[in-house]
């Protein structure tokens, strides 16, 4: 009811006047200083069940912000493994909003594309039934989930051009991600930052950076046992890296900025620190 009232309306209002009137009803209630629980419960209720947390922005390129909490793909194999972001129906409705646009961002509270080593760490603590403690919840974590939205970037309809603006991680990255199966494109960007306050632990993150880097090169095998094997990913680095890092650890706001084509012109971290912002350099020559 909190995110309804102060943030919910205001992203899509034409979509919450049902509930907005029986948010005002329970408000109504309140002369006695007490609710009506059954009017309060009613409203609870429906908010449950409501469906359209998400948004489209009618921006250029057009903006779809996911709603991937409150409608998730439960797994059928064993309820103790980790949901699917966004379940098949709600995966059908974002293709239907992708459908004809030449290029497209999207923002995903999760990366789509996410540390390989890192998500590996993640499926082994969830195939031994401990997902919250890794917080396993990152899109490939799912099959059909995952399936699906590699799916819809390969569909010949939908845009050239993705940008795919992420957090909830507490480190900063960006990945270009080709993909080999459709003829010239997609190109799709990954740019995701840290959160304002929470930084990962340093040490941590330096070893995960660097075995991520050894373990999931380019030419590693252990790349055929992912389900994004048929892709390129071309990782930007951090302007002010010392040995190479491809994850920035310092709190602050991504800024990116965008030409004509709805491409990533410029990417920046804003230090929280107080240090200079860091940009996210691609590379000249990758393999």
């Amino acid at each position: 009811m909190a995110y309804l009232l102060c943030q919910g309306w205001g992203n899509n209002p034409d979509a919450f006047k049902g509930v907005l009137e029986k948010a005002r009803s329970l408000s109504a209630t309140g002369h006695d200083q007490y609710l009506d629980s059954e009017v309060q419960d009613a409203l609870i209720d429906e908010l449950l069940g409501f469906q359209h947390w998400h948004y489209v922005l009618p921006t250029t390129p057009a903006m779809v912000v996911l709603d991937t909490r409150t409608r998730r793909w439960r797994s059928e194999m064993n309820l103790k493994q980790p949901s699917g972001l966004l379940d098949w129906e709600a995966l059908s409705e974002l293709q239907q909003e992708l459908l004809d646009h030449p290029s497209a961002i999207i923002v995903s509270p999760a990366p789509v594309f996410g540390v390989k080593l890192i998500e590996t760490v993640q499926r082994v603590f969830s195939w031994c039934g401990y997902p919250l403690l890794v917080d396993a919840e990152n899109w490939m974590a799912h099959r059909g989930a995952a399936q699906v939205i590699l799916n819809i970037f390969r569909h010949s309809r939908t845009p050239g051009n993705y940008v795919v603006l992420s957090g909830d991680v507490h480190y900063s990255f960006v990945y270009e991600v080709l993909i080999r199966h459709r003829k010239a494109g997609p190109r799709i960007w990954q740019i995701t930052s840290s959160g304002i306050k929470n930084e990962f632990p340093p040490s941590l993150l330096e070893w995960f950076d660097r075995l991520n880097r050894w373990l999931y090169s380019p030419r590693s095998p252990l790349n055929w046992l992912t389900k994004r094997r048929r892709m390129r990913i071309v990782p930007h680095i951090p302007e002010h890296a010392e040995a190479g890092e491809r994850l920035w650890n310092s709190a602050g706001i991504g800024q990116v900025f965008f030409n004509e084509k709805g491409q990533p012109q410029d990417i920046f971290q804003h230090n929280s620190n107080g240090a200079p912002k860091t940009r996210m350099v691609a590379p000249e020559h990758s393999d």
